[in-house]
């Protein structure tokens, strides 16, 4: 039979209080050095608060998710980093997409409804990575790298109790009048709270590389990001400014469950799938193994308590066609930062009214966003992104969608409706396209189902 579900925050590592003594204080302790952790660790250090972050990796180290939007640049700017970002960046002026059956449409940021942002980023994550977690320590934030945490204790008479272990085997605790979660895709507290949920409406697995000599477009549209569709699921190609370009295709798990190969090989023969993508690769090489992960959309079903918050994809994930991740998470890293200050300045506990008008901005931004993905591969919204129109300014609140700029005052929301109405309307005259979209994606979600079953079954034997 299954084992007795442990307490809410305790995990399979052995953390002996007895022996992590003395106990560190700070005002609050931030869970993960990546673009979340590090920028809200900035944000409140610079508000002259004692900033301490555990980071269990040592960066330099890989991550995906290189591709960066233009509503990144003003938290740049307010970070301090924009200049040392443009150094390590590629130059990307717009999306590129492809369709078999239409010409290629690029997207330049310029054309959105404000003008103000025409440019973003390609960057290496590692090295991107590593620019903000060095900004952070260079902020008075108290930086620690190698250090895991293990468990978490949140008590009624005393600061929160955070037990993690060095690389070297030693433990230690700090004290926190609040605690951030930005652990990412690790999920740290919405796992020991059992509060993470998986969207049940949108599973894929993302297999990916980097490649040299692949082919770039000409020109300024070089720093280009290119998305293909395919019968699976679609492609991404991101030109990075060494030369190398990441490539990888984002899968219906059913396909990548289907592979009788080693994942390069598989990677290699998905790629010669679509004629355009293998024809700018035909010169190029893979310069390391390829590497597959799953990629399940989920989000926790709260942003936080009474001393401790979440931000980033330690809150949500969502599928990343639109490279709104890095954003998602320093944008709710900014605006977290307020939540917590207001927190500490009320006696380290957070209101409820505060957690509530946080959460709502968060979580409205993650549906604009999440309608447009979960409905990507389908034939209706394909179309209409290859056949771009500025009837009633539908394309440029598209090109505001693309470049973030989802949580300001810019007037997208009327033009956003109608382009639903349009796809709907759409999905309806062509149904037949429609439902045999629909029965694909539903033998997907019927795929993750029976991993999820098969998992089950394992862990209870």
């Amino acid at each position: 039979m299954r084992a007795a579900k442990r307490s809410a925050f305790e995990t399979a590592d052995s953390v002996r209080e007895a022996a992590a003594e003395p106990r560190h204080a700070c005002d609050v302790l931030v869970i993960g050095g990546g673009p979340a952790g590090s920028s809200i660790a900035t944000f409140l250090s610079r508000m002259g608060w004692k900033i301490t972050l555990l980071e269990k990796e040592h960066h330099p180290r890989f991550h995906i998710g290189e591709s960066l939007l233009p509503l990144n640049m003003p938290i740049f700017e307010r970070l301090g980093v924009r200049q040392k970002i443009a150094g390590i960046g590629m130059l990307k002026p717009g999306a590129e997409f492809n369709c078999e059956g239409y010409q290629p449409v690029t997207y330049y940021f310029r054309n959105a409804m404000d003008k103000s942002f025409p440019i973003a980023y390609q960057v290496r994550r590692s090295e991107f990575d590593h620019v903000l977690l060095q900004n952070a320590a260079a902020n008075g934030v108290d930086v620690r790298e190698g250090v895991k945490v293990a468990r978490v204790e949140f008590g009624a008479d005393h600061p929160a109790r955070i037990y993690a272990l060095e690389e070297c085997g030693s433990e230690r605790v700090w004290e926190a009048r609040f605690v951030v979660d930005a652990s990412g895709r690790d999920t740290f507290l919405a796992n020991r709270l059992q509060m993470k949920r998986r969207n049940p409406a949108h599973h894929s697995s993302a297999v990916f590389g980097h490649f040299e000599g692949a082919e770039r477009r000409a020109g300024t549209d070089a720093g280009n990001i290119s998305i293909y569709w395919f019968e699976h699921g679609w492609y991404w190609m991101i030109p990075l400014s060494d030369g190398t370009m990441s490539v990888g295709a984002v899968c219906w798990p059913y396909y990548l469950k289907g592979r009788s190969k080693g994942v390069t090989e598989f990677f290699l023969d998905t790629l010669a799938l679509n004629p355009l993508v293998s024809g700018r690769l035909k010169n190029a090489r893979l310069i390391a193994p390829a590497t597959a992960t799953g990629n399940f959309s989920y989000q926790a079903e709260r942003m936080g308590g009474e001393r401790y918050l979440l931000i980033g994809d330690a809150f949500a994930f969502i599928d990343p066609v639109f490279s709104s991740g890095v954003f998602l998470a320093m944008n709710s890293a900014e605006l977290g930062a307020g939540v917590v200050d207001e927190a500490l300045r009320n006696g380290g506990k957070l209101s409820p009214a505060s957690l509530a008008r946080y959460e709502r901005t968060l979580r409205r931004g993650l549906k604009t966003f999440s309608w447009f993905i979960y409905r990507i591969t389908t034939p209706a919204l394909r179309a209409m992104f290859m056949s771009p129109r500025n009837m009633f300014r539908m394309e440029e609140a598209i090109l505001s969608l693309l470049s973030a700029d989802i949580f300001r005052q810019t007037p997208i929301r009327f033009p956003l409706c109608l382009f639903k109405t349009i796809y709907y309307v759409s999905s309806l005259i062509n149904w037949r396209q429609s439902l045999a979209s629909y029965r694909q994606r539903r033998r997907a979600w019927q795929s993750r189902l029976e991993y999820t079953w098969k998992r089950d079954a394992q862990a209870d034997t």
